[in-house]
């Protein structure tokens, strides 16, 4: 069974890259435009969710979180230069609610709740991009959130151990990138047709 599960977690590994060679494609070209207050949140956060699944027994299904989050730093240091203009005192709201948050997941002391409150402070992470997006949704590359979402939920399967702690963040970024992918899709229409 373990043989499965590492291949399952190569296979979500190799989906992550997979996933963010279009992403990264278009930041260069221009088209795709990165929030940097999302991405500094997601990659602090990556690696310390990664630990704590690493620590709650998660194997191979951890991998992805770890290569999430070299992805995400390197995502995170192209949208200094690259990323979007759109930035609204909103938006700096939200990251110093994050970045004042994290040490949160420290005091709790205990797993579960640590997780809780990571994968919470992850997702307000996702609200500049959201407002973003919303107001310019050609600024987001659509496949990466079709293979994301398809890649979290195959990384559950390669958990060693499923519990709250390593599977959280898997199911909660599953169901995210589905339904901001949809609005993205929404987005788009609903302007084509302005």
């Amino acid at each position: 069974m373990s043989d499965i599960k590492t291949i399952i977690g190569i296979i979500s590994v190799v989906l992550v890259f997979i996933a963010y060679i279009p992403y990264i494609r278009n930041i260069f070209k221009g088209t795709t435009k990165p929030h940097m207050y999302s991405w500094l949140l997601w990659g602090i956060l990556s690696f310390i969710i990664y630990a704590m699944q690493v620590s709650a027994g998660a194997g191979p299904g951890s991998w992805i979180t770890l290569c999430i989050g070299l992805v995400v730093l390197y995502v995170f240091i192209l949208s200094i230069k690259r990323g979007t203009k759109d930035v609204k005192p909103i938006d700096l709201v939200f990251l110093i609610i994050g970045l004042l948050t994290i040490p949160l997941w420290l005091l709790a002391e205990q797993p579960v709740l640590s997780m809780i409150i990571v994968t919470a402070i992850d997702l307000i992470g996702f609200l500049p991009t959201i407002r973003k997006s919303w107001n310019d949704p050609y600024s987001e590359t659509l496949s990466l959130n079709v293979i994301c979402t398809f890649r979290h939920v195959l990384s559950i399967f390669a958990l060693a151990n499923i519990n709250i702690v390593t599977a959280l963040f898997p199911i909660t970024w599953a169901i995210i990138n589905a339904i901001f992918g949809i609005m993205l899709i929404i987005r788009r229409k609903k302007i084509q047709q302005i």
